[in-house]
């Protein structure tokens, strides 16, 4: 232990901790804008800077540990003259359109400034520009860069795709996409973990909330939203409601107040998912010699991209199962359009997402059906799910919940558990092996796949055969899986793969709150969830039942094959 004093307070921490975290013990807030724990020490933006008592220069507290008989002022005289004229420097090569940026109010810098009382900028602008393709689903904004670096150590050293690096030196320094390829060239997965990790706005999703409004205005055109289940957890999170007050009810209600003609739950689909990718994993099972293994799912995008660009030898592995998000618009504009008497070319399918790669998903030419119909025709996140009922002025708090409409409505808990990791794995095993037993299991069987680890393994018996299963979140951790396949290391039966850390309730779509990783708070919310589900098994779904009556016949059939699956 070493013994020090920080701005009068004697603490003693363990050899080794940084300045920044013993100050966090006493309960004090060293302001900073490019640390992350374990992730960015790197002391890039100079404004953590604290005195150390005989010292004449100040030192970064982010980087520098713990000495004995220390004593440290981190908010002397000294220490804010020189962070206000290091925030000062920043600011001058910043847009600082704060009226117009995504992240105001929520913009680290932007507090800073207002803390520190800075109201003008004394020093020359210098903001840079470049040009991006503003129809990609992730934009970068140069102008808004404080070059702190956050989004080149998430990139490399967290998701290990490496699409973000430093270019040019000096006044000239910034981030761009590495090894000077274009954003389309670099095998950009759309993770968006550098989205929700960048302190500023420099980096967002692409803005498709005025395209829904245009829809939303058009009376020949009857709007179909989705919901997904990681949205449910952390919609209310911008619009301070509590997780009581931020209930599905109330989500489906401010929903109907904006305009939508249709909203239905993303978990109908993730149960028809699973009757689907469930049902292949069992063929695959009963015919090992004609396929590939591991099996792997197909549900999130992010990956599919990962697996397409960087092992293409493992395509034949991903199941054929469309993504939920994708199987509930094909099912809109086939059954449903059928159904409502509607023709599907009048109707626009809307997604509600904790992901931007679903953006990229959607575009996807093999998602159209044969009419060449997408499937789905805009995909929001849920930080513009917010930004569209603050927009409504709607107070979700005095809106009397509604349920999600009948006929794709109805879910599970089996589908609820989708947005997390090891969700997907979990709700496939409870029906394979209902089919295989020919009786439900406890629903709480196969616990083993949850937790926060980056991957988990897990061997199950299913009709007296052992199923060797591993559940991984993050890219980082994907590719050393991917390794440790092709070497031979491991051998499993199923694999679910989360891009991002956490599952889709970590998701780069999800509300920021700049230093908090929230995804196990937001995943614990989708478990209780499940428990509180009186069915907590796909194929128990009544309204699933009822459309494979009506119109796909069975899981597997040639309709089924045709508009729910895609080769990939």
């Amino acid at each position: 232990m070493v013994n020090l004093t920080i701005d009068g307070f004697a603490c003693s921490v363990p050899e080794g901790t940084t300045i920044m975290k013993a100050a966090a013990g006493l309960g004090i807030d060293i302001p900073h804008l490019c640390y992350l724990e374990g992730i960015n020490e790197i002391s890039a933006c100079k404004v953590c800077v604290v005195e150390l008592k005989g010292k004449v220069k100040l030192i970064t507290a982010c980087n520098n540990k713990v000495e004995e008989g220390m004593v440290i002022f981190t908010n002397s005289p000294k220490v804010r003259a020189v962070r206000r004229t290091n925030v000062e420097l920043i600011l001058s090569q910043h847009d600082c359109h704060c009226a117009t940026c995504v992240r105001s109010q929520n913009c680290s810098l932007q507090k800073l400034s207002n803390d520190l009382g800075i109201v003008e900028v004394p020093f020359k602008k210098e903001v840079m520009d470049l040009p991006w393709n503003q129809d990609f689903p992730l934009i970068r904004d140069f102008a808004k860069c404080i070059k702190c670096m956050r989004c080149v150590q998430v990139c490399e050293n967290i998701q290990q795709m490496k699409v973000w690096d430093v270019q040019n030196t000096g006044s000239r320094t910034t981030v761009d996409v590495s090894l000077n390829r274009t954003i389309e060239e670099s095998g950009c997965t759309l993770c968006g973990q550098c989205i929700t990790h960048c302190p500023t706005g420099a980096l967002r999703e692409r803005n498709d909330t005025p395209k829904v409004f245009d829809v939303l205005a058009d009376p020949e055109k009857i709007t179909v939203v989705q919901v997904a289940p990681a949205v449910r957890t952390a919609w209310g999170e911008e619009m301070g409601l509590s997780k009581e007050e931020a209930t599905e009810g109330r989500m489906a209600a401010a929903l109907k107040r904006i305009g939508f003609d249709y909203v239905f739950d993303t978990n109908f689909a993730a149960d028809l998912t699973i009757m689907e990718e469930g049902s292949e994993l069992l063929k695959r099972l009963s015919e090992p010699e004609k396929y590939r293994w591991p099996m792997f799912t197909s549900c999130c995008p992010a990956w599919v991209t990962f697996i397409r660009e960087n092992w293409p030898e493992y395509r034949a592995n991903l199941s054929t199962a469309k993504s939920p998000q994708q199987m509930f618009g094909a099912a809109v504009k086939s059954y449903f359009a059928k159904k409502k008497g509607i023709p599907a070319e009048n109707i626009c399918c809307i997604s509600v997402m904790p992901c931007v790669a679903k953006k990229g998903e959607a575009a996807l030419p093999s998602m159209k059906n044969k009419d060449g119909l997408p499937d789905v025709d805009i995909v929001l996140t849920t930080r513009e799910l917010v930004r569209m009922i603050k927009a409504e002025h709607i107070n979700p708090r005095v809106l009397k919940e509604v349920p999600f409409d009948d006929l794709m409505g109805e879910s599970t808990g089996a589908g609820v558990i989708f947005g997390v990791t090891g969700g997907v794995m979990e709700a496939a095993l409870r029906t394979a092996w209902a089919v295989v037993e020919g009786k439900n299991p406890d629903a709480d069987a196969f616990r083993p796949v949850r937790g926060s680890d980056g991957r988990r393994e897990a061997d199950f018996v299913l009709g007296g055969k052992t199923l060797k299963t591993c559940t991984v979140s993050g890219l980082g951790n994907a590719r050393k899986l991917m390794e440790d396949l092709r070497d031979g290391n491991v051998s499993y039966d199923f694999v679910e793969v989360m891009s991002c850390p956490g599952g889709c309730v970590g998701g780069g779509g999800q509300p920021i709150h700049d230093g908090m990783e929230l995804a196990g708070t937001r995943g614990d919310t989708l478990y209780e969830l499940d428990r509180e589900r009186p069915l907590r098994f796909s194929h128990e779904n009544r309204e699933v039942q009822a459309m494979y009556r009506e119109y796909f016949g069975s899981p597997l059939s040639h309709t089924s094959h045709e508009l729910l699956h895609v080769e990939q």
